[in-house]
């Protein structure tokens, strides 16, 4: 869809071009011909911006790129918090619209009661490892605050690829668990089994794991890097590209252990966001065809 020789061959089938993801692998003149395409055929393009930031890319300047291309052209912008609508305005002079993000769980998972557990489990999941991750140094901090914590564990998982193993080697004394990705059914009950989920990340944008974590009623420890504390309840440490900030993240587990919040998106709370959300894509779509016409 992407490609716009399928605009062209398929404007009568539809009405808006919504851009959430997919366009990593579109060159800048493949991004504009695709502008030219829906502008030809007087279709609105809406782009939702998730990330400022590509969270793949080592480089900025690609992903910024394309973002130059797809925000002046688009009809409506839309994004995940206000934070990020701030920096779209500086950015390109463009007002988006913000629109939270829905939920990630489904709704009769959501409702289950949390596992009873004695103690106190953090957890920090490599995936894949992703460029904006940096997990061995916060592994290592975290390590050395939860040994200080009574009762308290820190679970590390990575999957079984050449990043995660190289991550799990340079931490095989902290035990890293190395297996396949979880499945849906199986990160949920991974998720719900920790008090305190860590994001190792030293940029991106926002976080569909923290949604989930929100879901489930997991505390979310985010680094202050991004829009990710503005995206729901959580707890923050400093972590950017200029280096990890230990004593913040510390404290940060600490007081988790302490207090241990409990930030849970209720189903019925989710239920009417997403109503909420689909209620103002409706809106966007029908003011984007209204000014195309």
């Amino acid at each position: 869809m992407l490609d716009p020789a399928w605009v062209l061959g398929h404007a009568a089938e539809f009405d808006v071009f919504h851009v959430h993801f997919g366009f990593d692998d579109r060159s800048l003149a493949q991004l504009r011909d695709l502008v030219a395409a829906l502008a030809a055929t007087r279709h609105p393009l809406v782009l939702t911006v998730h990330d400022l930031r590509n969270p793949h890319h080592d480089d900025p300047g690609r992903h910024a790129a394309a973002l130059d291309v797809l925000v002046p052209a688009a009809t409506r912008v839309i994004t995940l918090t206000g934070g990020a609508a701030a920096e779209i305005a500086r950015r390109w002079g463009r007002t988006a619209v913000v629109v939270p993000h829905p939920h990630v769980v489904g709704a009769a998972r959501a409702a289950l009661p949390r596992p009873p557990r004695a103690g106190f489990a953090v957890g920090l999941h490599v995936k894949s490892k992703r460029a904006n991750s940096d997990p061995v140094p916060v592994a290592r901090a975290l390590a050395a605050v939860v040994a200080e914590l009574p009762g308290a564990r820190l679970l590390i998982d990575a999957h079984d690829d050449g990043g995660g193993r190289a991550v799990a080697a340079r931490l095989a004394d902290l035990g890293v668990r190395v297996h396949r990705p979880f499945s849906d059914d199986e990160l949920w009950d991974y998720l719900a089994g920790l008090d305190l989920s860590v994001l190792p990340y030293r940029f991106g944008t926002h976080s569909g794991w923290l949604e989930a974590c929100h879901d489930l009623g997991t505390a979310v420890l985010v680094p202050n890097c991004g829009y990710y504390a503005e995206q729901a309840p959580c707890l923050v440490y400093g972590h950017d590209e200029s280096g990890l900030d230990r004593d913040s993240l510390a404290a940060a587990v600490r007081a988790a252990h302490r207090d241990r919040p409990s930030w849970h998106a209720r189903p019925e709370h989710r239920a009417a966001q997403r109503r909420a959300i689909a209620d103002i894509h409706a809106h966007v779509y029908a003011a984007a065809l209204a000014s195309t016409r």
